[in-house]
């Protein structure tokens, strides 16, 4: 039997729940073009996100499409029509983490788009293919598209925690359909930017993904920041492949306060909170520095972290990184970290090579 279930379209809608690098919509819904008015929907939207799919919509069964995607926070529109295929960026950043009014329209051959009531984008189309005829079905879609990718002019990254409240789509009142697992998340009333770990899973990379280092004298830095006294877990281990314990491992406990680095199977225990914490990996060295505070580590037997890394080890974020069954999940990080930064650029974890669905790469809830 199929999996969908209906969901109301005015919203709140969290985009953030889709299933991470699938381009299938986390909703759907679709309407007999006779019973359409006006080609014409509005909604407020609010991310941090820089990238990802917002609206999607199409004719035809996917031959006339077009699709709303953000790319450095910019409004991106991609269009195909006939045989016509167009991509125009421009308008305002909307990744300000604030709600704007979102409007798009279809007006004769030009698709319009209005952010905060001014004009953002006009896009203006003509094929001597294309059929006047507004018979069949129109589909609209949330947080994914129903055309294949090789239809796309310039490929992005689908995935978009962002959300989505008060749409109107076609002045219908269709009910969506939605193959979303569990309960919807909600929209935080306050968000603020950063990677929210619920204390459910993690996030990991391969570090030949991320910055390798320059010199082997100033070897790796990964930066955490994040207000320490509202995390529980573990922020980060780092493991060599094919060994069955972190290298190394960083672990926040507040009953008492303490941060707890472990190397290889040394713990070293500080009794101290942070708002920023900074690792470097040498050569047989680890620094670890927590705000003001620089402690050094010289191990004989710690791999060379530069060359490591150059092979290739797994950074995780938000836990342990293993077979997953010997880990039990006390030992996930509940908590924010505000900026998460490797060689000084930022990590986004919509790029890891695996993350728990529980996560919301670009935005926290906050308390203010």
């Amino acid at each position: 039997g199929s999996l969908w279930k209906e969901i109301s379209g005015s919203g709140p809608i969290n985009l953030g729940q889709q299933q991470r690098g699938t381009w299938w919509p986390l909703m759907q819904t679709r309407e007999n073009l006779t019973e359409v008015k006006s080609i014409k929907s509005m909604f407020q939207f609010r991310t941090f996100d820089p990238e990802g799919v917002v609206f999607y919509g199409d004719t035809r069964e996917g031959e006339d499409w077009f699709v709303l995607i953000l790319r450095n926070g910019i409004p991106e529109m991609q269009i195909g029509k006939a045989d016509i295929l167009v991509s125009v960026q421009g308008g305002p950043k909307l990744n300000d983490g604030k709600w704007h009014l979102v409007e798009i329209s279809s007006q004769g051959d030009f698709v319009v788009l209005e952010v905060d009531g001014q004009k953002g984008l006009v896009v203006g189309l003509k094929s001597k293919e294309t059929v006047e005829v507004l018979t069949g079905q129109i589909r609209l879609a949330l947080g994914g598209i129903l055309v294949s990718l090789d239809k796309l002019l310039i490929p992005f990254q689908p995935e978009m925690d962002g959300c989505i409240q008060k749409g109107n789509w076609l002045n219908l009142s269709t009910p969506w359909e939605t193959e979303m697992i569990g309960e919807p998340w909600p929209c935080y009333q306050n968000i603020q930017p950063g990677s929210y770990f619920p204390g459910a899973g993690l996030a990991a990379f391969n570090t030949t993904d991320l910055p390798g280092h320059q010199t082997e004298e100033s070897g790796i830095t990964i930066d955490i920041h994040g207000d320490s006294t509202k995390m529980e877990g573990t922020v980060l281990s780092l493991k060599t492949s094919g060994q069955e314990l972190p290298t190394v491992t960083v672990k926040i406990n507040n009953d008492p306060k303490k941060v707890i680095l472990t190397i290889l199977k040394r713990d070293t225990v500080t009794e101290q909170s942070f708002s920023r914490l900074s690792l470097t990996l040498l050569k047989n060295q680890v620094n670890m520095d927590i705000d003001d505070t620089h402690l050094t580590f010289e191990i004989d037997n710690i791999p060379d972290f530069p060359r490591s890394w150059k092979e290739g080890m797994i950074l995780a974020f938000g836990g342990l990184p293993g077979d997953g069954v010997s880990y039990s999940s006390i030992q996930y990080l509940k908590g924010c970290l505000e900026k998460i930064q490797v060689q000084g650029q930022d990590v986004d974890l919509d790029r890891a090579l695996y993350k728990d669905l529980s996560i919301s790469s670009h935005s926290c809830p906050s308390e203010v």
